[in-house]
């Protein structure tokens, strides 16, 4: 069965692909001039105007966006259309009631499924395919991403989220689905559950696997493709810029996501210094949309650290794979968790002391947290009271950020002070 075509821009020249970009991000930043009080102040405190952006190189004039920004306008603050445009709001972890939200007209889900469809499609679906969702649905763009996308392409979707391991094997067997999209550390743990059933996981129908929402090496690709029997392609977004299908694999070549740069625009930086390097240098992702029409993202900092690469199977450049970050974020089965969320928490509860650290494990293929935290000062760690306290901060990580964590109590001065930066995050992940 033959595979989708591709459309014109995957194949056009370079020289085509720019100047669709200079058009698209003069448009966009009048849009986000004209329409978001929020950009049209940063714009005019950096002393630029659109009418500025004569070229590509000129974005770089341009001030960044960061996550606090959004934090700062939260909930719809940040948007360029009144929230009665927008058809849905989607919203990453955050505590305390304040996450990151953002905003979506039809004709932003209409560009969504465009390049989620475009995703799958580069990542080997046929026509006739039947997709496997385990991402989860929600506040979570990464479910309901992968299942209008797959829908846009005419596959058929099987909506089934995270969790029920169990169950989800025996559809899986079922089904007979062709594609799984999911977390690579799920996946792992879906072909333990093949093995604990007695199945040979190589022998079930599945030929593609769409693994994001967290890292993963070339080696846990391999792991994967060999036990499952599968091609395993990387899939890559960040809800602030649009959400899964930012940039994906292409299955013939899998070297690193290839950027749809006709809807997002790439910078690598210096994190440090903010100023742009070179394509192939190390640096700190930065992306401006352009085509979003309810928030419109210009330079946002993605704290990613990788390096942009020429186009192979695309014209379009690629990403290498995600070598780490420039600020402490963790990622915990898919959940971005920052050590000051956590901080935020145990200083609300007084039976804690403000020093902890964060551990981060893993168990088989799935990455564990724990929270090691002092009692307050007088109060012994292994009280009534301290536990209590434990169990509570257990659940509000749960609750407001979204992670599964156990809590280490531990005595005063059981964390180890630090002179200067306080270290947060411990991670045994890569010892193990």
């Amino acid at each position: 069965m033959n595979s989708f075509p591709l459309e014109p821009i995957e194949k056009a020249s370079v020289g085509e692909l720019r100047a669709l970009q200079l058009k698209r991000l003069q448009a966009t930043l009048d849009h986000a001039y004209r329409n978001s009080p929020v950009y049209r102040r940063k714009f005019d405190e950096a002393g630029v105007h659109p009418s500025d952006c004569r070229s590509l190189a000129d974005l770089a004039k341009f001030p960044f966006t960061g996550k606090h920004d959004l934090r700062d306008n939260y909930p719809f603050g940040m948007f360029a259309v009144p929230r009665e445009k927008c058809v849905r709001i989607h919203a990453s972890s955050g505590t305390t009631g304040k996450p990151t939200v953002v905003g979506y007209t039809q004709n932003d889900i209409n560009t969504w499924a465009h390049v989620m469809a475009r995703s799958i499609r580069a990542s080997g679906a046929r026509p006739g395919d039947m997709v496997h969702v385990s991402y989860g649905y929600g506040l979570f763009t990464g479910g309901l991403g992968a299942h209008y996308g797959a829908e846009r392409l005419g596959l058929t979707v099987v909506p089934f989220g995270g969790g029920q391991t169990e169950r989800q094997v025996q559809l899986i067997t079922d089904f007979r689905p062709d594609i799984i999209m999911v977390t690579p550390s799920y996946m792992l743990a879906i072909a333990d559950e093949f093995e604990r059933q007695g199945i040979d996981p190589r022998e079930s129908s599945l030929r593609i696997g769409i693994f994001g929402a967290e890292p993963w090496t070339n080696d846990m690709r391999r792991a994967i493709e060999q036990r499952m029997g599968i091609d395993a392609v990387d899939i890559y977004g960040l809800s602030e810029v649009m959400g899964p299908g930012v940039a994906n694999e292409c299955v013939e070549t899998k070297d690193g996501p290839t950027i749809w740069e006709d809807h997002f625009y790439p910078e690598i930086i210096d994190p440090e210094t903010g100023e742009p390097v070179a394509d192939g240098e190390l640096g700190e992702l930065v992306f401006t949309s352009l085509t979003k029409e309810a928030l419109p993202i210009i330079r946002y900092r993605t704290r990613d650290l990788t390096r942009l690469l020429p186009g192979t199977a695309r014209t379009m450049r690629r990403m290498e794979k995600i070598t780490g970050r420039s600020d402490d974020m963790m990622i915990v089965r898919g959940v971005n968790v920052f050590p000051t969320q956590i901080e935020e928490l145990i200083c609300k509860r007084p039976e804690l002391a403000p020093h902890y650290l964060c551990i981060l494990t893993r168990e088989g293929p799935l990455d564990c947290l724990t929270v090691a935290v002092e009692a307050r000062q007088g109060l012994p760690h292994d009280s009534a009271e301290a536990r209590a306290a434990a169990d509570m901060l257990a659940h509000e990580i749960k609750t407001y950020i979204g992670s599964s964590a156990v809590i280490e109590l531990r005595a005063e001065g059981g964390v180890e002070r630090s002179v200067g930066k306080a270290k947060r995050v411990l991670d045994k992940r890569r010892l193990t």
